[in-house]
């Protein structure tokens, strides 16, 4: 197995649109969440929401909403746009900027792209409305590209040139994990030099209020306290949108073209509750053999884990069954590793939520620091125990697992190292 290294790392989040404003906000915990009335609706009620500046994606029509100056497209391209590929264009360029890559090693053979997404639901509303008042004459052929969940592949690899593999992963909140994990066996097997990471999810009360009615969003008005993980008075998520792309290099591309690295990805696990369809494992069963999975890939023991990134939405059911799952795994090892869950300050971004957390231990593995865990005041008797800090901590982790589960009981850990 080859080894696989962190290269590069594009943003579009509710806490900045490049790596040093989120750094600056990870370490001092400053939240993205605000008051938002947009999705506050008669019979789900929402007041907040955490947004991405610098775009505005309101209307179902491309062509009106705003986004960066460094973003350009074609009059027919915007009729394959959605809201999370207009993200995911802007994160790849980034990515792209960040890691330093030529067109030529972006469209190659040897570099592929992997994508994560739950698809437009404001897209297909809009697409299908469209159909049955006005008739299918009266539609975009591009409807359906710019609609379900495959949209970020086909937008991305048409735009990009991508030659290598490519394919969209769909597994509900795990769904950018599996995408990381994919990709770092495409590079470790030999089958690829350079891959693509890409999560994006739309930030519209489409996507949004439908979680309300399943009961799973916070109903909470003060932005400070909604998301709180491992709280015991937690209630409920808060949403985001928004994209990241993450570079993944095997060591021969990043030595031969002497590149920046973050950190090094060194394995990962996954596994399946097969309990329910939408909640995890009372005692985190199958997130128990996916972080034991993810750590015997990557080489290391429960002694060698310094951070662990919870996927901990700040939901009463799936928050105690992580902390059941993770006492299970650390509770004997010589140190207790450092446990938050960033979504304290970013909400759930669903299917981007994987991709994004593990961008963001990289980058404490690079500036080494060690994300608190925000909002925290009263821990849930069944998180006693675990080692929750409630301020950022100035250590580098050598070694830090990021977790992530998803409806149908999906579960995927990943493992980064100081490179």
């Amino acid at each position: 197995m080859r080894k696989v290294y962190v290269t590069g790392l594009g943003f579009a989040t509710c806490l900045g649109l490049d790596a040093p404003s989120i750094v600056e906000r990870l370490q001092t915990l400053r939240h993205g969440i605000v008051r938002h009335p947009a999705f506050d609706t008669p019979d789900v009620a929402l007041k907040v929401a955490a947004p991405v500046p610098g775009f505005n994606v309101d209307g179902d029509d491309a062509e009106d909403w705003t986004f960066p100056d460094c973003l350009r497209f074609r009059l027919e391209q915007y009729r394959c746009l959605s809201p999370n590929v207009l993200y995911s264009c802007y994160s790849m360029v980034k990515a792209i900027e960040d890691a330093g890559l030529t067109e030529e090693e972006v469209s190659n053979p040897d570099t592929g792209i992997f994508t994560a997404s739950a698809g437009s639901m404001q897209m297909i509303y809009a697409n299908m409305h469209r159909l049955k008042t006005l008739g299918p004459k009266r539609c975009s052929p591009m409807a359906i590209v710019a609609s379900i969940a495959g949209t970020l592949n086909f937008n991305l690899v048409a735009r990009h040139k991508i030659q290598g593999s490519s394919t969209g992963m769909v597994s509900a909140c795990a769904s950018s994990g599996h995408a990381m994990g994919y990709a770092y066996d495409e590079i470790a097997l030999g089958r690829q030099e350079r891959m693509f990471v890409v999560g994006a999810e739309d930030f519209t009360a489409d996507t949004v209020v439908p979680f309300g009615v399943m009961r799973v969003l916070s109903p909470q008005g003060n932005p400070d306290i909604a998301s709180r993980p491992f709280d015991r008075d937690r209630d409920g998520f808060v949403a985001t949108g928004g994209s990241v792309v993450m570079v993944l290099e095997s060591e021969a591309a990043v030595k031969k073209r002497n590149a920046n690295v973050y950190a090094e990805f060194k394995g990962w696990g996954q596994s399946t509750d097969g309990y329910h369809v939408a909640i995890s494992h009372p005692e985190g069963a199958g997130l128990r053999r996916a972080m034991e999975k993810a750590m015997q890939s990557a080489g290391v023991s429960v002694d060698d884990v310094d951070y662990i990134n919870a996927h901990a939405t700040s939901t009463p059911i799936g928050d105690a069954a992580e902390c059941q799952a993770l006492k299970t795994v650390f509770g004997n090892a010589l140190k207790a590793p450092v446990v938050s869950s960033t979504k304290a300050l970013t909400g759930h971004a669903l299917s981007l939520s994987s991709v994004m957390e593990a961008s963001f231990s990289a980058l404490a593995i690079r500036h080494g620091f060690m994300p608190g865990a925000a909002h925290l005041e009263h821990v849930d008797p069944v998180a006693q125990g675990l080692n929750l800090p409630r301020e950022t901590l100035d250590e580098k982790p050598g070694i830090v697992l990021s977790n992530s589960s998803g409806f149908g009981g999906a579960n995927v850990a990943v493992v980064l190292g100081a490179p």
